[in-house]
């Protein structure tokens, strides 16, 4: 099918009316359909719009890769259609616990999704930092308030993250030399840099 022949399907049987040109550019990638825009070219490809998203990225793909509306979202997670539309596009959660839960389970989300579009990250990361850098055990039912995950797996993984960065503190400021503390500084700076990086890469395998 050309540009011009998916238009034409598009409007014969959704009353969408697209330029070919317009087909072409979401097709190279440089710009992206509307939810009805969407609907209606999933349609003249006889798919599922989500079929047509690839892996989803952002909270509107993943709204999308169900087939959802957002104001039908909205309603199901019982939060304010307004405020839905907002955290797509860019704004704060405001959302409380239940509202959350409801949001990951409607749209499949993955923990590490869950937590980013709930605004939760930052919150997440200052609880791994200080569970690397003092003791790992008092940390566990705090991360577990945020984390959807069992509490064994939650233990492993923290013990697993303080173990790596206590030994390469340790191991560097017993190289010797003038600069080891300072070496060792950067060592840690390092580590915490990718540490949430490294909790969902092991929390979720």
């Amino acid at each position: 099918m050309t540009p011009a022949h998916v238009a034409y399907g598009m409007a014969a049987a959704y009353g969408l009316r697209v330029p070919p040109a317009t087909v072409a550019a979401w097709e190279a990638g440089e710009s992206a359909p509307t939810d009805a825009e969407l609907t209606a070219l999933a349609g003249a490809l006889w798919c599922a719009p989500g079929e047509l998203l690839g892996a989803p990225g952002t909270l509107r793909e993943y709204r999308l890769a169900q087939g959802l509306a957002a104001d039908d979202l909205a309603r199901e997670i019982g939060m304010d259609r307004r405020a839905y539309e907002r955290l797509e596009d860019g704004g704060k959660w405001t959302g409380n616990d239940r509202q959350a839960a409801a949001l990951g389970e409607v749209l499949r989300l993955p923990s590490a999704a869950l937590v980013r579009f709930t605004g939760r990250d930052e919150k997440l990361t200052e609880l791994l930092t200080s569970a690397v850098t003092t003791r790992w055990q008092a940390y566990v039912r705090p991360v577990g308030k945020v984390v959807p995950a069992p509490k064994e797996r939650i233990q492993e993984v923290l013990q697993e993250l303080h173990g790596e960065y206590q030994a390469g503190m340790a191991g560097t400021l017993n190289w010797g030399g003038g600069g080891g503390a300072e070496e060792a500084g950067e060592a840690g700076r390092a580590f915490l840099a990718r540490l949430l990086a490294e909790f969902w890469e092991r929390i979720e395998r």
